[in-house]
């Protein structure tokens, strides 16, 4: 019995022993050995003409450096494996893109050079965790100072490390500038785009948005249903959503105005009359309160509100042969007709506008030129002041305004729409626009964004944004609309949407959504 236990033991220290003798020999023959077509000395390893990153190095190594190596790209974590490492040259090689994570966990490094590669750019943070850096050289690549670069310039400005002087080999804004002189303000990175967001299964010819109350609300003109539909933000679903309807017959638009407290809606019908509701709150509906002269508004296009010293108008824009534009007031009890224009001429379109500090208004025909008409304080009606020459088959105009300066856009739908500027005297041609087939050429602000649509009947709507270097409108975005006729900007919950009528498809909402391009 003695003699077993002590045999048990024997074996027991020598098993011991054995495992600790096997797992000595494991451990030294897992060290990594310098790889294949580098030489590496005790602390150093130099690597030439190597198709790829080798994954490990001896753990000594202090310094790795790659020349004339053959691969084009170094992949995430190619360094994990090496975190001593406190230089590291890559140098002379045909290194193309680096992966963001290129150098993860070489927290010792303290000089890092990448110079004469083929690099454009460089992702962003890719020497994040790398807070030991003293020095980085770039020099001699083609590195793109544009706003994929942005955050090398901020993190030049905020890191203890010297980064060689390097030269922008692009954009031309920049081409042969020094890197190291540039600021982040240099950069122009924030763009937008409209992108879809809600679709409408109806068809509408016009669109309008208002605020009642607290709330904001839209309308559309649905012509084949004879609907004014009205809808709503729903803040929780965040979507718009049905609020309520007025039926009518064959309705192009549907115009809200607010007095004192009160919301008016003048709905445009192309037959039956024109009319005018007023929401009743207790009731909560609208309720009709008012018939638009027949024998004046006969074929209404468009309406148009305004106030001026303080009252309360709406015009008419009338397009039939019989009928003509009318201007009509409020009286604190109801509107009343207070002046006839342009007898017989045909109007397709009327825009209020001020200028140089007047009340005016433009109407475009279908007869003859755009007539611009002046407020007169006296009389206290429009009076025609002249007409915009060279243009004529104008189907509307719309007005806009960059900084103080004052623009129309003009649309025709056979021939080049055109946007023209006021020079004090008269409108004059600042730039022309093909629109074959054109019903809408819609100026629409966003913050310190101005654009403009223009619609057509045979092709993609094109979005232009103003370019304030050029004085000019330059080509932005395609939307997809069919047949579209009306647009209007919206403001919810710090957010911006486009809504865009459709005559032959459905009605479509975007969203103006900002871009930080440095963040690509």
């Amino acid at each position: 019995m003695g003699y077993g236990n002590k045999t048990l033991k024997e074996c027991t220290v020598l098993l011991c022993v054995a495992t600790i003798l096997l797992l000595a020999e494991s451990r030294r023959v897992k060290q990594p050995r310098c790889p294949a077509s580098c030489t590496c000395t005790k602390d150093n390893a130099l690597c030439e003409n190597i198709r790829s990153v080798p994954h490990s190095f001896p753990p000594d190594v202090f310094s790795l450096s790659f020349l004339k190596s053959g691969f084009t790209q170094i992949t995430g974590g190619s360094f994990l494996h090496s975190p001593a490492l406190h230089l590291l040259f890559i140098e002379n090689n045909k290194i193309a893109t680096i992966s963001q994570y290129a150098f993860r966990g070489l927290k010792a490094v303290i000089h890092l050079s990448l110079a004469y590669n083929n690099l454009g750019t460089l992702p962003k943070d890719v020497f994040k965790g790398m807070d030991a850096l003293v020095k980085v050289d770039l020099k001699g690549n083609n590195l793109e100072c544009d706003c994929k670069l942005k955050w090398l310039v901020e993190w030049m400005h905020t890191t203890n490390a010297m980064v060689d002087q390097i030269l922008c080999s692009g954009p031309l804004l920049f081409q042969g500038k020094l890197i190291n002189d540039l600021v982040p303000g240099s950069f122009d990175c924030i763009t937008a785009e409209f992108a879809s967001y809600q679709p409408l299964m109806f068809e509408s010819i016009s669109v309008e948005s208002f605020t009642f109350g607290m709330d904001t609300f839209v309308v559309f003109a649905q012509p084949f249903t004879g609907t004014c539909s009205f809808l709503e933000w729903d803040h929780v679903e965040t979507v718009f959503r049905t609020y309520d309807s007025i039926q009518s017959t064959s309705t192009v638009v549907c115009k809200p105005m607010v007095i004192d407290n009160q919301l008016f809606i003048f709905v445009a019908q192309l037959f039956g009359g024109s009319h005018i509701y007023k929401r009743d709150i207790s009731a909560n509906k609208f309720i009709k309160i008012q018939d638009i002269d027949i024998l004046k508004i006969r074929k209404p296009n468009d309406i148009e509100t305004f106030l001026i010293d303080g009252e309360s108008f709406f015009v008419i824009a009338d397009s039939s042969k019989a009928g003509y534009t009318t201007v009509y007031k409020w009286n604190g009890y109801g509107f009343y007709s207070h002046q006839s224009l342009h007898l017989w001429y045909r109007d397709t379109d009327v825009e209020y506008l001020e200028i140089s500090g007047k009340p005016h208004l433009i109407l475009a025909s279908s007869s003859q030129r755009p007539v611009i008409y002046q407020w007169s304080k006296s009389l206290k009606q429009f009076d025609r002041r002249t007409d915009i020459p060279e243009m004529e088959d104008v189907y509307a105009v719309k007005h806009f305004k960059v900084k103080s300066d004052l623009f129309i856009c003009l649309t025709r739908f056979i021939g080049d729409s055109k946007v023209m500027r006021w020079d004090g005297a008269m409108f004059k041609e600042v730039q022309t626009m093909p629109s074959r087939g054109s019903m809408v050429f819609q100026p629409v602000s966003i913050g310190n964004w101005q654009y403009a649509i223009l619609g057509s009947d045979y092709s993609l709507t094109q979005v232009y944004q103003w370019d304030l270097k050029r004085g000019q409108f330059v080509h932005f975005q395609d939307l997809n609309i069919q047949a579209p006729r009306a647009f209007s900007v919206v403001s919810i919950d710090n957010r911006e949407f486009l809504l865009a009528s459709s005559f032959r498809g459905k009605t479509q909402i975007y969203e103006h959504i900002m871009i930080d391009l440095s963040n690509n």
